[in-house]
């Protein structure tokens, strides 16, 4: 009971000298934030496919299908609703290492399977000529980022008579 005596008089001593006792924690509010910038729209391809397969030569001619290779489309834009983007397409010629060429107007894409992340509509537009620019797939109503890949089939007609040899051509593509 002393003790208790002694501990108020204390403080109230304390409180007659002007003294305080420490107040309780106060809090305060900071609004802090942080920016994301847009980044940018960007095609990735295979830097060689290699062989797209093999044909006996024929006098009717054939077609030879093969892949490729992943082509994928990265658009981190933060795009508003409804833009969109385009990739297109175009080959050179198949040449020998001597003699006629296959031309580009016989070389056709099927862009296959999309594998896509985001939101937007993505459509396959598969040209079957190849000597002009032409779009291979499109997305539309994007919001947002988003991303396409693909593992095309390129569709080469070896026309009849054709002379036997290796053909070598280039397949650019761009997105816009």
């Amino acid at each position: 009971m002393r003790t208790r005596v002694v501990v108020v008089a204390t403080i109230a001593g304390l409180l007659t000298f002007g003294v305080t006792l420490p107040a309780l924690a106060d809090s305060g509010t900071t609004t802090a934030s942080v920016t994301v910038t847009s980044g940018a729209l960007s095609i990735t391809v295979p830097a060689a496919a290699g062989s797209l397969g093999t044909t006996a030569n024929s006098v009717d001619g054939s077609v030879i299908n093969g892949q490729l290779g992943q082509v994928q489309v990265l658009d981190a834009r933060s795009a508003a609703a409804g833009s969109g983007w385009v990739t297109s397409v175009i080959s050179t010629a198949f040449t020998p290492a001597s003699g006629p060429t296959i031309a580009a107007s016989l070389v056709g894409y099927t862009a296959g399977a999309i594998t896509k992340t985001g939101t937007a509509t993505y459509t396959a537009n598969n040209p079957a000529d190849l000597t002009g620019v032409v779009p291979a797939v499109t997305a539309t109503g994007i919001t947002g980022d988003n991303s396409a890949t693909w593992n095309p089939t390129i569709n080469v007609t070896v026309p009849g008579g054709t002379v036997a040899g290796t053909y070598s051509g280039m397949i650019t593509h761009s997105v816009l």
